[in-house]
């Protein structure tokens, strides 16, 4: 049963009227399973050491209600796939927040947006999220409220789904990554530049992984290790290389890639993720260093630190992940949909308590979206359930938009720009003047949301939504 407290429906009646209920569940968190009990998820407001130098103010987190721990990185979710999770969000920020679970195929009920699929969770409120994760893989979960503030000050955390039929690792390394803007002070400073939003985006300072920078983790010499890699940044496009050791791309997005691929430099945009099997150096006290090398400067990531005897493992002792559903689309019956990625001539948007940059630089269709408000734009198209559809995206700007898709996966079919592997994924970076197809089936009913990662993008009109029946 949903669980929404009296205060929020009578403060969202007007908007939402009687709300439904979700899924029974069963959760796991963090390295160990849970009882029936939901998950308890507190976001909160504090000072946290950031920079090594001096603790930073107002940073914005998930921590398990309870924990103990003086770490104060975003907890990582785990639970399995097929079986029940539950999630209660408590929200002990200053402004209202909602949860939604990037990349899992879930009820619309359960999706976190504001005025689409949920009310706000005010402060002070809790909110029940039930589902039954239908996909393994790396996923994640973040805020769809006041985006920009809340995930640029912390909000967001990895959720790994498991199956117990994929092969076993030597070690596993997760990797959350994001810049924090903040001033030589160590304190936030403005999170966006309207001129840095109408093009790329306002980049952040201070580049960290699991909030801190260049962390070091120690794996077994000679062994394989999953590194789970999510691009949690509100801007940045990683460009990823890793020296001193052997790696393969497993997965993208959650999903096994069809094949292999031996990593040189993988290309990872905001909300995509990467699974890499990493062959561990033979040598203990030998270093693996994960770099970033956009736009020139490489920059050090993460550093992974071989220990103990070799294990003298290979990738060729890896068996294949376990199989997640895939994109099952008649192309010879699929409906086309134009999608025109394109700047826009306003200049301003509405306001809401979910907040506005107060402008509008971006439109899908010609169509900017007015902000997280009780009376958005009609959908981008409605869809029938069950059938297949082709997204005709055309990105007539200069600058890149990794775009996402809610509840529901996508293939990428063709480009203009590129040969496309037909790889199942929630978000596709599309390059300038890129045109590419995207299949997709309309498997799950409701509201979905449709959106660039780029968050100032997002907010400044890079949104709409698909209709289900």
């Amino acid at each position: 049963m949903t669980f929404v407290s009296r205060r929020t429906l009578l403060k969202s009646a007007a908007v939402f009227g009687a709300y439904g209920a979700g899924l029974a569940v069963m959760p796991r968190l963090s390295q160990a399973f849970a009882s029936t009990d939901p998950v308890e998820i507190e976001a909160l407001s504090g000072d946290v050491l950031l920079d090594g130098k001096q603790a930073t103010r107002g940073v914005m987190r998930y921590a398990l209600a309870g924990q103990t721990s003086t770490d104060p990185s975003p907890p990582i979710l785990r639970t399995k796939r097929g079986e029940a999770f539950k999630a209660r969000l408590t929200n002990r920020l200053d402004e209202p927040t909602t949860i939604h679970w990037h990349g899992i195929r879930l009820p619309n009920t359960q999706d976190g947006v504001p005025f689409v699929t949920q009310p706000y969770v005010y402060t002070g409120d809790r909110f029940d999220y039930a589902f039954s994760p239908p996909d393994a893989g790396t996923f994640w979960y973040h805020p769809h409220c006041n985006t920009l503030t809340q995930m640029g000050r912390g909000l967001a955390g990895v959720l790994v789904v498991e199956d117990d039929r994929d092969p076993v690792f030597d070690g596993e390394v997760v990797l959350n990554l994001r810049d924090f803007r903040l001033g030589g002070d160590g304190q936030f400073i403005e999170q966006f530049k309207p001129r840095d939003a109408a093009k790329t985006g306002t980049f952040g300072t201070l580049r960290t992984a699991n909030w801190q920078p260049e962390p070091r983790y120690d794996v077994p010499a000679g062994g394989l290790v999953r590194v789970r890699i999510l691009a949690a940044d509100v801007t940045r496009i990683y460009n990823l290389r890793l020296n001193g050791a052997e790696a393969q791309i497993i997965a993208i997005d959650g999903h096994p890639v069809p094949e292999r691929l031996a990593l040189d430099m993988a290309v990872v945009s905001p909300g995509q993720r990467l699974d890499l099997a990493v062959r561990v150096a033979d040598s203990e006290g030998m270093e693996m260093v994960l770099e970033d090398v956009r736009p020139s400067t490489p920059k050090v990531v993460a550093r992974l630190r071989a220990v103990g005897s070799s294990l003298k493992r290979n990738l060729g002792d890896l068996g294949p992940l376990s199989e997640n559903a895939g994109v099952d689309a008649d192309l010879s019956n699929a409906t086309e949909i134009p999608l025109l990625l394109s700047a826009t001539a306003e200049t301003a948007a509405r306001d809401s308590i979910c907040g506005t940059l107060g402008y509008s630089f971006w439109a899908i269709n010609k169509v900017p979206y007015p902000g997280d408000t009780p009376d958005p734009t009609a959908p981008i198209a409605e869809l029938k359930l069950g059938r297949t559809y082709l997204l005709n995206v055309e990105n007539v700007t200069p600058h890149a938009h990794p775009i996402h898709l809610h509840g529901m996966n996508f293939k990428a079919v063709s480009s203009n720009k590129r040969e496309v592997q037909p790889l199942v994924s929630d978000t596709y970076l599309v390059l300038p003047d890129e045109k590419v197809q995207l299949a997709l089936v309309a498997d799950n009913p409701g509201d979905w949301v449709f959106h660039c990662h780029i968050i100032e993008h997002q907010k400044t009109g890079m949104t709409g939504y698909f209709r289900v029946t």
